[in-house]
């Protein structure tokens, strides 16, 4: 749906966080004709009606009547469309669309390549707009990965690196790539089970001219295989991580080490990035070299530095017990001690505690919602590995600090979301760069937004 179309309709905007107010301005810029109610919480009110004081501003979230008063309702990412007051407002012929759709309806000849996955797709995402723009290319980077697309509406760009989470993929319209890294469980709160969030992100296929998918997990080749122009990355054939280097065929092309983002997941991460610009056209060799200045993003193994003799890594981005394994694995050799918990939205910590059952110089503090449960499994299995269990992220970081012996790694990689204690992951990543002794207000955004 163009905006065009929501002449003489009824119109409602459920969410004021950026997405919303993103639409709100875009509508007022495109349509300023459109009478527009807002629904947003009762301490968002005030702001929401300085914001633009032509709104009708509900300070309530709408009940399955409200919702059906409005021809369309423009819903922010982070409230499920399978809430039952959405179902059954659009049995009754109400219809939801986002931004994020908006955008691709108001864009239809943009090159687009977009990057979803249950892992890795902001630094792929923003990996790949690095190296496009190493090239020459004027490149946007916007998406899910923290600008939504409707700032950038009246903007051009030669080659769009968009991340779509998984309660975006359903509203995206055609593109010329679709890139998916990983698909694990995640976000069940929001899809209701594992089956519909992998079809969720699954419609990205369904929507790409071409898809580019991870080599490395059966299951994802399986669920993609009948996808006419599929391609794979991570593979002997393309681009790949293998004896130290990022290889593509035969030739070895990057050595690790060279990689400004530590982790096998990250020379993976690389890998699709790579193998998305060389699809799309471009010379991805030539562009290799770019590797070795890409700025690692906020909260994603993010290292802090040094403090008490310590080494301090933020990975707060990481929000399942899998996240955690990746995290550690790009540790090894390492003597690093752990924080982890969070939210605890009943996800299976048994993959975890199997992964660090043969580690050494490991140490486990959790903490948190969930913590007592990853605690009860690691007792349970007879695990050796030191643990300590503390009830906030506060506690978590002080016993780190005694117990992680000198020129240690105190990692923060909850594999489990913040709401527990925290707004989201930044806020929670913010609190444990402070607590570490480094300045938390240098790590607010992710550099590169925008169109360069």
């Amino acid at each position: 749906m163009r905006i065009a179309e929501l002449a003489g309709q009824r119109v409602a905007i459920w969410g004021f966080g950026r997405e919303g107010r993103a639409a709100i301005r875009a509508l007022r810029r495109r349509a300023p004709e459109l009478s527009l109610a807002l629904y947003c919480s009762e301490a968002e009110a005030p702001d929401a009606q300085t914001f633009d004081a032509a709104l009708r501003v509900y300070a309530h979230e709408p009940d399955a009547i409200a919702l059906s008063a409005y021809d369309v309702v423009i819903k922010s990412p982070g409230i499920s469309a399978y809430k039952p007051a959405i179902l059954t407002a659009q049995a009754q012929g109400t219809r939801f669309i986002s931004g994020t759709a908006l955008w691709f309806a108001e864009n239809p000849q943009a090159r687009v390549v977009a990057v979803t996955g249950t892992k890795g797709k902001s630094t792929t995402t923003a990996l790949l707009a690095h190296l496009a723009r190493a090239l020459g290319v004027r490149t946007a980077l916007a998406g899910n990965i923290g600008l939504p697309l409707l700032e950038l509406l009246d903007q051009q760009a030669d080659l769009w690196a968009i991340e779509l989470s998984s309660f975006q993929t359903g509203e995206a319209g055609a593109m010329e790539l679709g890139v998916i890294t990983s698909l694990y469980e995640e976000h069940l709160d929001w899809h209701g089970s594992r089956e519909r969030y992998v079809a969720d992100k699954l419609k990205l296929a369904d929507a790409a001219q071409q898809l580019l998918v991870n080599a490395e997990q059966p299951s994802l080749l399986e669920k993609t295989a009948t996808h006419p122009h599929r391609q794979l990355f991570g593979n002997l054939d393309g681009w790949y991580v293998a004896d130290g280097f990022i290889r593509r065929g035969e030739a070895s092309v990057l050595a690790l080490d060279k990689l400004s983002v530590p982790g096998l997941h990250n020379a993976l991460n690389a890998c699709a990035a790579l193998a998305a610009l060389e699809i799309m056209g471009f010379d991805a060799t030539a562009a290799v070299p770019a590797l070795s200045s890409f700025e690692a993003l906020p909260h994603r193994l993010q290292p802090l530095g040094e403090r008490d003799g310590l080494q301090w890594i933020n990975d707060s981005i990481s929000t399942t017990p899998l996240a955690t394994i990746a995290a550690l694995d790009s540790l090894r050799g390492r003597e690093v001690t752990v924080i982890v918990g969070g939210h605890d939205r009943g996800l299976d910590w048994s993959p975890f505690v199997q992964a660090v059952a043969a580690r050494s110089a490991l140490r486990i503090v959790t903490q948190g919602a969930n913590g007592p449960r990853i605690a009860a499994a690691l007792r349970a299995s007879k695990s050796e590995i030191p643990l300590g269990d503390v009830d906030k992220l506060d506690d978590a970081i002080e016993m780190a600090r005694t117990i992680t012996p000198e020129s240690g790694v105190v990692l923060l990689s909850p594999g489990a979301p913040s709401f527990d204690q925290f707004h989201d992951y930044a806020e929670r990543g913010r609190r444990f760069a402070e607590m570490a002794g480094f300045d938390d207000k240098a790590m607010a955004g992710i550099a590169g937004l925008g169109i360069a």
